[in-house]
């Protein structure tokens, strides 16, 4: 029986930048850092209100196929990929406190029928989307709440 999720990769470009960034930037902790066989490296953040779920900062590399490897690194590149989505507690403050930090946000703080929502990169490109979450009726929401 699966019981939660416990790991969640989230692919970077520099390992050490990206550990920094987590920890120094957005408030998490330094987990694990271990070098393993052939070089690869296992490296883990957590947030102190969420512990059991570890975050790897994974670098794209074997076992993949290298022309999956060259896809990501490509997707990195050009910004594309997925990162995290954080719970917060007031979007527009946290985005205020983000941007003094140097964080690169795509879209500010918005009203949506589901909370505030704010759309930013971490140092590797990768997409965090912010939410302050609000009660809401799922069925009540349409494509015309996102223009």
């Amino acid at each position: 029986m699966i019981n939660n999720i416990a790991i969640v990769s989230v692919f970077v470009k520099n390992q050490d930048e990206a550990k920094k960034f987590y920890t120094d930037v957005l408030g998490f902790e330094e987990k694990d850092d271990i070098t393993l066989g052939d070089g690869y490296r296992w490296c883990t953040v957590i947030h102190p209100s969420q512990p059991e779920l570890l975050v790897n900062l994974a670098i794209p590399g074997p076992p993949m196929d290298a022309d999956l490897v060259g896809a990501m690194k490509r997707a990195q590149d050009a910004g594309g990929l997925n990162g995290l989505g954080l719970n917060v507690d007031d979007c527009r403050k946290t985005h205020e406190e983000l941007v003094a930090k140097g964080v690169e946000f795509i879209q500010p703080p918005t009203d949506r029928p589901y909370g505030v929502e704010a759309v930013c990169r971490d140092n590797s490109g990768n997409w965090m989307v912010l939410v302050e979450q609000k009660m809401y009726d799922p069925s009540t929401i349409s494509a015309a709440d996102f223009t």
